[in-house]
């Protein structure tokens, strides 16, 4: 069975199905609701502004998709914009309406460190026995590239952090959905191990 990549032109797809097809995986990039549904497990990777990621899911029918796959409990990975969509607004731009899978916002990285936060940096895991940071430390360094946060309703959902000067919320997770706002296919080997895990988790 293979992993379907979401692809809605928002940036670094390609980068994320060579991360996949480098650690063995079996990837399939596509826009196609059909081919979607019928993946293993599915990854919504993402650059660039939020208004844009939402309008282009929602242009080509694939948001109901993501939401379908979430609700049938199928093994889910946001990456970047990929997590902050799964919320139920961003303030990036204008106040603009998410995915609402998870309650909370997306918000301005706040004055006084410098933005965009890229770059390497330490990730404190706070949900010890997640299976997507098996086999990683507490405080090992992941890429971000992000001038936004996402701000958690439910802090229950958060499974690791970041300090930028705040604590960030650097992935989420609840049942079979993932997210992560950092870059593991930029992230090196703990990048890999990273996508690795999620490849487990699909397997079971």
């Amino acid at each position: 069975m293979y992993i379907a990549v979401i692809d809605y032109n928002m940036g670094n797809i390609k980068s994320v199905e060579n991360a996949f097809k480098g650690i063995g995986a079996d990837v399939k990039v596509t826009d196609d609701p059909e081919i979607i549904g019928k993946a293993k497990a599915v990854v919504l990777p993402g650059v660039g502004a939020f208004r844009d990621a939402i309008g282009n899911l929602k242009r080509l029918g694939l948001d109901e998709c993501i939401m379908d796959t979430i609700a049938r409990e199928k093994p889910f990975l946001g990456i970047c914009v990929g997590l902050q969509v799964l919320f139920d607004y961003s303030m990036e731009g204008a106040k603009s309406p998410g995915l609402g899978i998870f309650k909370g916002s997306v918000e301005k990285i706040p004055d006084g460190v410098k933005i965009p936060h890229m770059g390497w940096n330490k990730v404190r895991i706070i949900k010890k026995d997640s299976m997507l940071f098996k086999g990683i430390v507490s405080g090992e360094s992941f890429y971000f590239v992000h001038s936004y946060h996402a701000v958690c309703a439910d802090e229950g959902i958060i499974s690791s952090t970041t300090d930028y000067g705040i604590d960030i919320v650097s992935s989420i997770e609840k049942g079979n959905a993932y997210a992560l706002q950092f870059h593991p296919e930029k992230s090196s080997a703990f990048g890999l191990k990273v996508l690795k895990n999620f490849m487990e988790i699909a397997s079971l």
